[in-house]
């Protein structure tokens, strides 16, 4: 293992076992004000949860775009809405209204605004960790570990299926996926029609989350193809970029139905996480120079 990935793992932070505990909003762990609007933010170990007060007059676009420097608000929220209605318009026109009462998913890719004179109080489960943060805040390029997933035999499932069914079927899909995501506390940063890409903090939560990825949908008649490569991503306009982006996708694309395949990178980074993986040997991966190792994670 070379010096620069022993330090990676040393300060790797290994997942913490679920506990009994509470806190309160009163005593936030942080506080993130900007114009007509404050986030407070609580952590329960490694699980952030937000409550949201954004004043009438509210506009994400005039109020928090400056702030991260994106076009659109590049954060998936989940959460429920205690008072006040927020105005949402989706990148591709689409728009909807969420009241008091109700329990909301808006993917990344949005504007929001506060409808109305009454302040819009929510509390959020996903976007707690990075939302209103700016570019300098987060960094740059950060160190992460990318998964890819897709959809083994799409196109042949889409045949036998056909198109009223296979859409139901991705809804499906992407659902449980998604939550597998969230439990182990990824960022999506893309869907690509029948997969995913996300980062990680953490190698280990990354090979958990793949791990369970093709088990989430196998009842659906689904099989998946999952690959991870640890390395530095630069993260532009909610979109994550970079060598090692290419070499996640890379490493996918070698794996086969129902497989996660690592990287040498990744491999290294999981030592002592109690995984076991096999070695696949060296490949070239297309754009990239030299052969690079690839292991397959064991079930």
């Amino acid at each position: 293992m070379t010096p620069a990935l022993h330090e990676l793992q040393s300060a790797r932070r290994m997942p913490v076992v679920p506990r009994l505990q509470r806190k309160g909003f009163d005593s936030p762990d942080e506080t993130r004000r900007f114009p007509n609007g404050v986030v407070q933010v609580v952590m329960l170990d490694e699980t952030g949860v937000a409550y949201f007060a954004f004043e009438p007059g509210w506009h994400w676009s005039k109020h928090v775009a400056p702030t991260t420097g994106t076009k659109s608000c590049q954060h998936r929220h989940v959460g429920y809405v205690i008072s006040g209605t927020l105005g949402v318009r989706m990148d591709d026109g689409t728009e909807m209204t969420i009241g008091p009462g109700q329990v909301y998913e808006i993917p990344p890719g949005h504007d929001g605004w506060v409808v109305g004179d009454e302040p819009w109080r929510a509390v959020e489960w996903t976007s707690a960790h990075d939302f209103a943060k700016s570019a300098e805040a987060l960094g740059e390029r950060v160190l992460s570990t990318i998964l890819f997933s897709d959809i083994v035999g799409s196109t042949a499932t889409l045949e036998r299926v056909g198109d009223k069914a296979w859409v139901k079927l991705l809804r499906q899909h992407n659902e449980r996926i998604r939550q597998v995501i969230d439990r182990h506390r990824g960022r999506e940063v893309a869907t690509l029609g029948d997969g995913f890409v996300a980062l990680f903090d953490s190698a280990t939560r990354a090979a958990l989350a793949a791990a369970q990825m093709d088990r989430a949908v196998e009842d659906l008649d689904l099989h998946l193809r999952v690959g991870l490569h640890t390395g530095e991503v630069e993260i532009t306009g909610g979109q994550a970029r970079g060598v090692a982006v290419h070499a996640a996708a890379r490493v996918a694309a070698l794996a086969g139905e129902g497989e996660v395949l690592v990287s040498g990178t990744t491999r290294d980074l999981l030592d002592g996480s109690g995984l076991d993986f096999e070695d696949r040997g060296s490949h070239e991966l297309k754009g990239l120079s030299g052969a690079r190792p690839i292991f397959a994670l064991r079930r």
